[in-house]
């Protein structure tokens, strides 16, 4: 069993950062490929950004340059930073195990999926 917890969203200006954070239980963190999924109000989630277990990064096209995965092995938590940021990044924040490295995918009926934190950039 485990858990992920997403914290650090909240509401910020157009342009603005936030960086958000996900603790992660047990050896989820260890032993899987982990990332970021969002999703915001009549839209499907989508994928964000994600981090396979050797280090190597992907990111949503939409992100590309503005936002940044990391991780802390020894505190066992996933980052995100986020810059410049627009309206449209407006959404819920999931923190989540990548079921299929393959493409970065991630399904919450058979991974881990955190509870998610709202993000929401104003105009």
């Amino acid at each position: 069993q485990g858990e992920l917890v997403e914290s650090g969203g909240g509401l910020v200006p157009a342009g603005g950062s936030l960086r958000l954070s996900c603790a992660a239980s047990g050896n989820i963190f260890s032993s899987n490929a982990m990332g970021w999924y969002r999703e915001a109000p009549g839209k499907e989630r989508e994928f964000v950004d994600g981090m396979g277990r050797g280090g190597s990064t992907y990111y949503a096209d939409s992100v590309k340059g503005r936002f940044t995965i990391s991780r802390d092995t020894v505190k066992n938590t996933l980052y995100l930073q986020m810059n410049s940021l627009k309206p449209e990044d407006t959404a819920i924040y999931y923190c989540v195990k990548i079921g299929d490295v393959r493409t970065m995918t991630s399904d919450p009926r058979y991974d881990y999926w955190g509870h998610g934190t709202q993000v929401t950039v104003s105009s």
